[in-house]
């Protein structure tokens, strides 16, 4: 990330060219698209960013104006929370909190796929009339798969077979939310101004009618009986018994896939196999991916082994295509290599070497590497937002925004993770047990900074926790000590360093500000029981966000069992973990 980036925006502002004139066939729809919105949705006069805001009328019944008043008190967007759900109220009012957040969740859901329907056709007519400007349509089809992605969480949250936890529901709103958050940052520098100002509407109506339903979940009913802790708040989620031993693996995973995680490659029966060389079913992962594409589609695991070999290739695992595995052959033997960059036209979404959105999703003994370089500024490595997903025994490398933790549950062990700015972001919540953290050299006289935590909302279950981890320079950085432990890239960005090793190369203010004063009394970022010649906090910076000492209750809120319920998934998936803290 760039030193001179706006407040709260990842990306360098660029001077937008005027648009081109518009075609009969894009004018008509465009004009179509806005007589069906303002049957539902008008813009509101007020409000943050001239939001679009369903019109407001009034209530049908007192029931209703009771049950709705009383829990949008709390919402971040109040009134329209009260106005959405009151038109949204037909022939059964909620009566009751669990009944107003079903309705608020159904209603975001439907404007999720009107936004949807919005992005594909706006993206069709581009491709048809054959745009040149590639960003653009690359940043209305991360729209589109971050649309899909948002609706099969929302979708899951009201859906009885699924028998979510309170964790998952605040999970899956939280990414949901997030989701809006990255079309926005992709549409930044979208080039048709007209087009882009109406998905910027949708998507901001669209994230807020989120964040009112992750609000409205904390006030329901079912929460309160759950008799949870609130993990949304600043400190994050905490008060459940640690499990107790040193279990290798989180508790999801199933006692199969924790033998997959294990087992020799030879002793694994692999739905396909990769090889240069002819000796297996394909000669590139993404004809592997395709041709396994239905095999987890009904909750099993399709596994696919990489040999030995580099693989210039860029993979994306979309949200439906759920439980995949990739198994190399060890750090450094089995390598993917992309190039994808900001300097050179992509959205830092779509730079991804690899990206995995669909559920599930676990990767062992393999290297991800981004080499555009320092000087090609955004340029991912590996992008997850897989819920459920497991790292295990990789290398990540790249320089700025090497990983990008995008969203959901999310646990690497025994992972090297290589950068320079920023290089692990994102909105995740996330935890790194047994990992080497290595800063490399970036250009001339540039700041490092390990982490850029995106919580933007102060109810979601979202953040970073580095546990027992070792943040040291790579062999081309020993000697400077430029380098911070993170700078809140969001408002309520939230960061956690426990029980690691932090060696000379971190300055001794640890933390580093965004713009100003921006965040500085709204993130949580701490420390604890950290060792190493950069780990004294005596001068750390003096935030009123930033806890230099962290009590022990405090940090067991941080771990695997608290952090991410890693003890009712990671099980399941054969991967080793500490379920809370050493000692």
């Amino acid at each position: 990330m760039n030193t001179y980036e706006m407040l709260g925006s990842r990306y360098v502002s660029h001077q937008r060219k005027k648009s081109m004139l518009w075609g009969c066939s894009l004018s008509l729809l465009v004009v179509a698209i806005v007589a069906f919105s303002c049957v539902t949705i008008i813009r509101s006069s007020g409000g943050e960013g001239g939001v679009v805001q369903p019109k407001p009328t009034k209530p049908r019944t007192s029931v209703v104006s009771r049950a709705v008043v009383s829990t949008c008190k709390d919402t971040l967007y109040r009134e329209l929370c009260e106005s959405s759900l009151r038109l949204s109220s037909t022939d059964a009012p909620p009566k009751t909190s669990g009944e107003v957040f079903d309705l608020s969740v159904k209603l975001a859901i439907s404007q999720a796929e009107s936004a949807r329907s919005l992005a594909f056709s706006l993206s069709l007519v581009r491709q048809k009339q054959g745009t040149t400007h590639h960003y653009s349509i690359t940043a209305m089809d991360d729209c589109i798969e971050l649309l899909d992605d948002s609706l099969d969480h929302l979708n899951n949250v009201l859906d009885p077979k699924k028998n979510p936890s309170p964790n998952d529901i605040q999970t899956w709103l939280s990414a949901a939310l997030t989701n809006q958050d990255t079309c926005l940052e992709s549409l930044q520098n979208y080039k048709f101004s007209t087009e882009k100002d109406m998905m910027d509407g949708h998507a901001k109506n669209l994230s807020q009618l989120i964040s009112n339903s992750l609000a409205l979940y904390k006030t329901t009913k079912r929460i309160k009986d759950a008799k949870i802790p609130n993990l949304g708040g600043g400190g994050g989620g905490g008060g459940r018994r640690l499990l107790t031993g040193d279990d290798k693996f989180p508790a999801w995973l199933s006692k199969g896939e924790r033998k997959l995680l294990e087992t020799s490659i030879k002793d694994i029966e692999a739905n396909a196999v990769v090889a240069q060389d002819g000796s297996g079913t394909h000669t590139t992962i993404a004809e592997a991916i395709a041709s396994v594409s239905l095999v987890g589609g009904g909750g099993g695991r399709t596994v696919i082994h990489l040999k030995a070999g580099t693989y210039n290739e860029n993979i994306n695992i979309p949200t439906k295509q759920k439980n995949v595995m990739l198994v190399g052959d060890g750090k450094g033997v089995t390598v993917i290599v992309g190039s994808k960059n900001a300097e050179q036209g992509s959205t830092t979404f779509r730079s991804a070497t690899v990206a995995a959105m669909g559920e599930g999703f676990i990767a062992r003994d393999i290297t991800f590497v981004n080499n555009a370089g320092p000087a090609k500024h955004q340029a991912v490595a590996l992008r997850v937002g897989a819920d459920k997903s497991v790292i295990y025994r990789c290398s990540i490398v790249g320089y700025q925004d090497t990983l990008y933790t995008h969203s959901n549950r999310q646990f690497y062990r025994d992972t090297d993770i290589y950068g320079t700015v920023d290089f692990i972001f994102g909105n995740s919540a996330v935890v790194f047990q047994n990992c080497n953290i290595f800063v490399r050299k970036g250009m001339s006289s540039q700041k490092s900074f390990v982490t850029a935590q995106g919580r933007k909302d102060p109810n979601q279950n979202t953040g970073i926790s580095i546990h027992n981890c070792k943040i040291v320079a790579a062999s081309d950085a020993k000697g400077q000590q430029s380098t911070y432990l993170g700078r809140p890239w969001q408002r309520y960005s939230r960061t956690v360093i426990m029980q690691s090793y932090l060696d000379d190369c971190i300055h001794p203010a640890g933390w580093f500000p965004w713009s100003g004063s921006f965040a500085l009394s709204t993130l949580y970022y701490g420390e604890y029981m950290n060792s190493g010649p950069g780990s004294s906090t005596s001068g750390r910076v003096s935030w009123s966000g930033y806890h230099p000492s962290l009590a022990t209750a405090e940090a067991t809120k941080f771990t695997v069992t608290n952090f991410i319920a890693g003890n009712l998934w990671l099980p399941s998936t054969g991967v080793a973990f500490d379920s809370g803290l050493h000692g």
